[in-house]
């Protein structure tokens, strides 16, 4: 079952589009990372979903429900953490915490109190106070607290620590095994690969990618040393090996496919030494972003 399906969405101000047909499939459960470069359309699109947009064209739903004619009762059941969070800075965070739960009509008291003791937050001090990390962290304490069946994030990690970041991880992938799904912008590659089990990359109003993470490292490239017992030429390379240098018995390149094609050939080759590198996903990334036409350049 997906929690958020769209079909053909598409956005537009004063003529000019923004999005240009998103197709987005998030499954129940799932930890999912929506990752693009700012004014890719990520925050344009988690605003459709929220029901804080209107679409110009196609359709967004979440829990089969349409999310703008449904939206008030969808965010009931939603945690949102926008990317430029601000709250009344003559409040303390506790008080801000109780007008939200208040609003939303339910008691969470233990439940801001275990989250802001996981985050290391003082809900004591008025909002004025906070720096931008501590803003931060009452924003998700905020999204997180009523234990929403949808948590969305938009760029979670700005301004925590890497104590802090770890909590958060730790903390969306018990949401996670509870049945409970998260769906979160970042152009942070590496915290996506750390985190989610699905990933869709967005260019330019457009999703080019949408895949299980393990999936996509099976396209990723590897780095590749060989050190041959002869300088002379081995035979023909396998497909799927890009060599980037061959000189004096030594091949460095780059390998992109299932591992097992390597081994295999490795094991037929007059073979002194290799380094194989884990597969980089930046490169992967960021390959889909120098290639103007998406896909066709991998």
């Amino acid at each position: 079952m997906n929690v958020v399906e769209t079909s053909a969405l598409r956005k537009s101000y004063s003529g000019t589009e923004i999005l240009h047909g998103i197709e987005l499939c998030v499954p129940c459960g799932s930890l999912y990372g929506f990752l693009g470069p700012n004014g890719a359309g990520k925050s344009t699109t988690i605003r459709i979903l929220l029901g804080l947009l209107r679409p110009s064209d196609g359709e967004a739903r979440v829990f089969g429900q349409d999310a703008w004619t449904d939206g008030p009762s969808l965010r009931a059941r939603v945690g949102y953490l926008p990317g430029d969070v601000r709250f009344y800075g003559g409040l303390t965070g506790k008080a801000t915490l109780d007008f939200l739960a208040h609003a939303r009509g339910v008691d969470v008291r233990a439940e801001i109190v275990r989250l802001a003791d996981r985050f290391g937050l003082d809900l004591s001090k008025r909002v004025r106070s906070y720096s931008r990390g501590m803003k931060q962290k009452l924003g998700l304490i905020q999204a997180m607290m009523h234990k929403p069946d949808l948590l969305i994030l938009d760029e979670p990690t700005v301004s925590l620590d890497p104590l802090n970041s770890e909590a958060l991880y730790a903390e969306l992938r018990e949401h996670s095994q509870a049945g409970r799904t998260i769906l979160f912008s970042s152009h942070i590659l590496s915290e996506v690969e750390a985190l989610c089990d699905w990933v869709a990359i967005l260019r330019d109003g457009l999703i080019i990618e949408q895949d299980r993470i393990d999936a996509l490292r099976t396209r990723a490239v590897r780095r590749v040393e060989i050190k041959l017992k002869h300088a002379e030429a081995c035979g023909a390379f396998p497909q799927g090996l890009r060599v980037i240098r061959h000189r004096d018995g030594r091949v460095i390149g780059g390998w992109t496919g299932p591992i097992t094609n390597l081994l295999h050939w490795l094991n037929n080759a007059p073979v002194e030494d290799v380094i194989i590198t884990p597969p980089d996903l930046e490169d992967l990334f960021l390959a889909y972003y120098s290639n103007s036409e998406g896909r066709g350049g991998l």
